[in-house]
């Protein structure tokens, strides 16, 4: 009979259980705000560690929570150009003479096929 009761179901799709006589955890309310002003509010747990950020529903873009402050820049370098990769490895001087060295070899070659 057992086995009945079970026809025609698939195992996991569907709980049988029901939520009389379950406590559910106690619950939080977390708002969070994103730089277009959009609202997003969160239910969590008492016990969880609640998070500075979370992904605004409405647009996708970080929202920061209503009542912390906000997190501090952190120093970043300024990109190197190659430019500056170039200064690091040569001299003014020495570009200046390889530039000159191309030129000419250039100018030579357009008196070539001229």
């Amino acid at each position: 009979m057992g086995e009945r009761a079970l026809r025609g179901t698939r195992l996991g799709a569907t709980s049988y259980e029901n939520d009389r006589n379950t406590d559910l955890a106690p619950r939080q309310e977390v708002s969070y705000t994103c730089p277009k002003g959009h609202l997003t509010t969160v239910p969590l747990a008492v016990e969880a560690e609640i998070p500075t950020n979370w992904e605004c529903r409405y647009c996708g873009s970080p929202a920061l929570r209503v009542d912390a402050e906000q997190p501090q820049q952190k120093k970043a370098k300024p990109p190197r150009t190659h430019w500056d990769m170039l200064l690091e490895r040569r001299s003014i001087e020495d570009l200046e003479e390889v530039l000159n060295e191309r030129l000419a070899i250039l100018r030579e070659q357009r008196r070539k096929s001229a």
